[in-house]
């Protein structure tokens, strides 16, 4: 093998073509190699596969490349189904067989917990996957005016810029959103603001026959453009024709998100609203297209019987749902007849998780506002003893409150749903380390598959 050296920015055209044998996935779903002592992490390589590679970004610890040839191919590399793979940076693992994706995700996860937390689960849990393809529901996507080309990009940033990927299809969307992607591409351009126009969010419900004299089992798509200049009459012309043929709502954003509201159709009550139900427990919640609500909602589903099952709510029970967002973990947990509280930091989402629970019938839980992000053990005594936790937090965990736990407020059990392996690996050190608990249990959930995005779950046993 050539001799290497450590080179800065200016001269990494000068990387030579180099070969590596494959060890592992890294957390962005990356091969890891050694070279010389020196880890490099290659784009596009999977564990056992013999490659050549070329580095574009060069550290003195570690190195970031690209696979210029697969010599040794890994019989779980498979044909990405996607023609925009490579290009887009929405999916970095459609080249890797989807039950090894989820294998690999298991082998981050139990990595994260004793490199990060020093902590083993007892038991590993069997990883809940599903539908790999047109899944998700939720998405926002970039709008990009190219001028020299006269053209309008719409769809995610290529894999590691700023630019947006040339495509016309997406295949991990909701079909029918998918299909939407050049439609909007071939309107925009006509608008006078489609230099103005960097982002459409996007929001799918499940189709309700009974509302708005549905016919069919389409379901409800609601698509906020992000316009930083005023429409003119001929662009609301365009936008309404748009949503009439393409039978969806349009909502704009011009500023802050207190400024997002229905462009077209205007008549809120006779429009389809956003709704998603959990039928094992008889369930159905309303949201706004804006508003968190998980991206896959048949993994939600299971996600929540799991859940449910680890958590074996009684009746006679006091339950806490911390990051309890609109009620999605709530409301379950209280048709067992347990009495919930959910906390949950934005005031709109209580709301909505009050909506919820009325819609529903549901009159023993109740939701309040609070920062749990600086919760002390004060706050925490001040809100009662429970028997169990449910805790949802986003990406930064949910350490404040679990460093809150003392004698007089630890609930017997916690089940711990993180969309981080490496905060929950923190948060579950604590748990096992300082607070008395055992980690029963742990498991992946392939919510966003083809992506190398971890989320999990973990029962927490007080010893």
């Amino acid at each position: 093998m050539r001799k290497r050296r450590n080179k800065s920015t200016a001269d990494i055209s000068l990387a030579p073509i180099l070969t590596a044998i494959i060890e592992s996935l890294d957390q962005e779903g990356r091969g890891v190699a050694h070279v010389e002592g020196k880890t490099i992490f290659i784009e596009g390589a999977l564990p056992r596969e013999k490659v050549t590679f070329r580095s574009h970004r060069i550290k003195l610890s570690y190195e970031v490349a690209n696979v210029v040839e697969v010599l040794k191919q890994s019989n779980q590399r498979v044909t990405p189904q996607c023609r925009h793979f490579g290009l887009c940076g929405g999916c970095k693992l459609q080249h890797l067989e989807v039950a090894a994706q989820v294998a690999n995700k298991q082998r981050l996860l139990e990595n994260d917990l004793w490199h990060i937390g020093k902590v083993k689960p007892e038991n590993m849990l069997t990883p809940i996957y599903g539908p790999t393809w047109g899944y998700r529901h939720k998405a926002r996507l970039s709008v990009k005016y190219v001028e020299k080309k006269q053209r309008v990009l719409v769809g995610f940033n290529e894999k590691a810029t700023r630019y947006v990927a040339d495509m016309n299809s997406c295949e991990v969307l909701v079909p029918e959103v998918s299909a939407l992607i050049a439609p909007l591409q071939e309107m925009i351009v006509q608008l006078s603001i489609r230099d103005k126009l960097p982002q459409i969010e996007l929001a799918v419900g499940e189709a309700n026959l009974a509302e708005a004299g549905l016919i069919n089992n389409r379901p409800v798509i609601v698509l906020i453009l992000r316009i930083m200049a005023e429409l003119t009459a001929q662009d609301e012309t365009l936008l309404k024709a748009f949503a009439d043929v393409h039978a969806v709502q349009i909502w704009t954003q011009t500023k802050g998100p207190d400024t997002i509201k229905p462009f077209y159709p205007q008549d809120n009550a006779s429009l389809p609203s956003l709704k998603y139900s959990l039928p094992e427990f008889d369930l159905t919640y309303p949201f706004k297209p804006n508003e968190f609500t998980q991206v896959n909602p048949q993994i939600n589903q299971v996600m929540i019987r799991r859940a449910m099952q680890l958590l074996a709510a009684q009746a006679h029970e006091k339950i806490a749902d911390f990051f309890c967002g609109i009620g999605n973990f709530t409301l379950p947990i209280a048709r067992s007849g347990a009495q919930v509280l959910g906390l949950e930091g934005l005031a709109n989402l209580v709301d909505r998780a009050n909506e919820s629970a009325v819609l529903n019938g549901v009159t023993n839980s109740q939701f309040g506002v609070a920062d749990l992000f600086k919760m002390t053990p004060e706050a925490l005594t001040a809100l009662g003893r429970f028997d169990k936790w449910l805790v949802d937090p986003p990406r930064d965990g949910a350490f404040e409150l679990i460093k809150s736990l003392d004698a007089s407020n630890s609930p017997q059990r916690i089940v711990y749903v993180s969309c981080n392996p490496a905060t929950l690996a923190r948060d579950a050190g604590v748990l096992v380390n300082e607070k008395g608990y055992v980690l029963k249990a742990a498991g992946v959930i392939n919510m966003f598959s083809h992506t190398s995005h971890v989320e999990s779950i973990a029962w927490f046993e007080l010893a």
